[in-house]
């Protein structure tokens, strides 16, 4: 009698191609995007808050600091959104942190897809987040009184470089919620990071009415060149300079954070 013999049970390959694996980033960032009908409460952050401190700012210190509330918000409007942006890359660290201690990583990272996806697609979904948190703040500024004065492609501009700066500094997120051991550690030491930066910037105060020993670090504070940038996009101002400048800071996160972020991942999974 001769055995029979039974082919080798198929294996997944080991490696991806790079047009599998972008299918594999948009499938895991639509999932990631649903969760919102489930909870609910995660878009709420991204609008809710924002648009009490557009109100609280605008109708509070708008006459001490710019003499009436319209300019005020013309002033404040650009830098809250950038310092929207900002907060919401948060979420990128807490998400990521959730997926990890409840074993949804390792879960992903089993299943015969790129390795690098479940990051991609977790930092994607959040960059559309973001674009939702600065689009609803900008039409709530228009109902306000806030007027584009430079144009579409001006608006255009001013979203185009908040993603790309928003994303280079999702990586900060992505590298705290690595290290953290729990997800609300990852919003602790997140927000201690991010409130002394955008307070000490000239989001909400003109940088020639802060003390002068301040003045030094505000010029050179990245949210302060951000929101400059921003001011010059949808309003009016210098743009080639702090569009720039912008980048360059966002090339240097990036530099910095992602080897970072990636050895840090490789040591948790």
């Amino acid at each position: 009698m001769t055995a029979a013999t039974l082919p080798a049970p198929p294996t997944a390959a080991r490696r991806v191609g790079p047009v599998t694996g972008l299918a594999h980033t948009l499938t895991l960032a639509w999932r990631s995007l649903v969760q919102i009908r489930h909870n609910p409460m995660e878009l709420l952050d991204l609008s809710v808050q924002p648009i009490m401190f557009v109100l609280l700012f605008t109708y509070v210190f708008g006459t001490a600091i710019a003499g009436s509330p319209g300019d005020y918000l013309k002033f404040m409007l650009p830098g809250i959104i950038v310092q929207t942006a900002l907060f919401a890359t948060m979420t990128t660290g807490f998400g990521l942190n959730t997926d990890l201690t409840k074993g949804v990583f390792d879960r992903l990272r089993s299943l015969p897809i790129a390795r690098w996806s479940p990051l991609a697609g977790r930092i994607l979904a959040d960059t559309v987040k973001q674009a939702w948190s600065m689009a609803l703040l900008l039409v709530m500024g228009m109902i306000l009184g806030f007027r584009v004065g430079t144009g579409p492609l001006g608006v255009l501009g001013a979203f185009a470089l908040l993603l790309a700066f928003s994303l280079a500094a999702s990586w900060i997120s992505v590298l705290v919620g690595l290290l953290a051991s729990e997800p609300e550690k990852v919003q602790i030491f997140g927000f201690m990071f991010l409130f002394p930066l955008t307070f000490t910037s000239n989001v909400f105060v003109p940088t020639q009415k802060m003390p002068g020993w301040l003045q030094s670090w505000v010029g050179v504070n990245p949210v302060t060149i951000v929101a400059d940038a921003v001011r010059g996009l949808l309003v009016s101002g210098p743009v080639a300079g702090p569009v720039g400048q912008s980048l360059l800071w966002a090339l240097g996160i990036m530099v910095v954070f992602v080897p970072l972020s990636l050895r840090a991942l490789s040591r948790r999974v």
